[in-house]
C-alpha cells in the first residue's frame, strides 16, 4: 500500500505551479508473502493520514517498512508523508528525508509511477524545476516504450506554460498505448482549459471508455454537458489546475 501523487484538498500552498498539478494521494495494492505482514500497519497509516493525524500516520508506515524493508510502496508512503509535513511545516530537514526516501522508493521500483511524481513536485517545490524536468526525462529515456513518463512531462510542459509541447508528449503517449486513459483524460483537460468543451468531453469519454472507474472524471463530464447545452461550447475553462490521470488536489484514491 502506498501514497499515490496522482492529491489532498488540504495540500498547503507550493511555490510552484507544478505541484497543483501533481499531489500525492493514497493507493492500496494487492500484497503477498511477508508485505502481508505489513498490510495492516499501511491501512491504519493511510486512515490516520485521510484524518489529518500525521505523527500517527507516520509511526504506522514506520513499522510496515520495518516489517517488509524491501517494500517500494512503504519508502513511497513515508517520503509522502514528510512531503506533506515538511512543506505545511517549511522543515528542510523533512524535505530532505523525504527526497531520501523518495529516492530509495524509485532505487526499488525505476518505474514507480507515484514516486517519480512526487519527487519532482518536491523538487520544484524546492527550486530546482530543472532537476524534476531532468528527473522526468530520463525515466521516458530509459523506457522507450512506456505511456507514463510521457504524461507526466506533458503535465510539467503545461504547467511550465507549454502547451504545444504538453500535447506532443500526449500524442506520443497514446501512440505507445492508445488505451491509457489517463492520456486521454490529460488530452482532454488540456482540451478543456483551451475552450475547446467539445474536444473536451470527446477525449473524457474515451478515457472513460477504458477505465470507467473514475468518479471526478463523470462529474467533469456532467459539468461539461452542462456548459455546453448552454452554449458555452466555446468558452475558456473553469476548471481549474491540470490533474490529468489523478484526483483533484486533496483526493483519495484506492485501488
Amino acid at each position: 500500500m502506498g501514497f499515490n501523487v496522482e492529491g489532498m484538498d488540504a495540500m498547503p500552498a507550493c511555490s510552484t505551479q507544478y505541484v497543483t498539478v501533481l499531489a500525492l494521494a493514497l493507493v492500496c495494492l494487492p500484497l503477498t508473502g511477508c508485505r502481508i505482514a505489513s498490510n495492516g500497519q499501511n491501512s491504519m497509516g493511510v486512515r490516520f493520514f485521510q484524518q489529518g493525524r500525521f505523527p500517527e500516520a507516520l509511526q504506522q508506515f514506520q513499522t510496515a517498512l520495518s516489517k517488509d524493508p524491501s517494500n517500494p510502496e512503504a519508502y513511497y508512503n513515508l517520503a509522502a508523508t514528510y512531503h506533506r509535513i515538511g512543506v505545511s511545516q517549511k522543515d528542510q530537514q523533512l524535505i530532505e528525508q523525504a527526497e531520501s526516501l523518495y529516492n530509495q522508493c524509485l532505487d526499488l521500483a525505476p518505474n514507480h509511477v507515484e514516486c517519480h511524481r512526487g519527487l519532482a513536485v518536491l523538487l520544484a517545490e524546492s527550486g530546482r524545476p530543472d532537476a524534476a524536468m531532468t528527473l522526468l526525462k530520463n525515466w521516458a529515456a530509459r523506457n522507450p516504450n512506456l505511456s507514463a513518463p510521457r504524461i507526466e512531462l506533458a503535465r510539467l510542459h503545461q504547467e511550465f506554460g507549454q502547451p504545444k509541447v504538453a500535447e506532443q508528449y500526449l500524442d506520443e503517449a497514446l501512440a505507445l498505448n492508445p488505451n491509457d486513459y489517463r492520456a486521454w483524460a490529460a488530452k482532454g483537460q488540456m482540451r478543456e482549459q483551451a475552450g475547446q468543451l467539445t474536444q473536451a468531453l470527446q477525449n473524457y469519454q474515451q478515457s472513460l471508455a477504458i477505465n470507467s472507474l473514475q468518479p471526478d472524471l463523470y462529474q467533469r463530464v456532467a459539468s461539461l454537458n452542462v456548459r455546453i447545452a448552454q452554449g458555452g461550447g466555446t468558452e475558456g475553462a473553469s476548471g481549474g489546475a491540470w490533474t490529468a490521470g489523478s484526483q483533484p488536489v486533496g483526493g483519495l484514491r484506492r485501488y
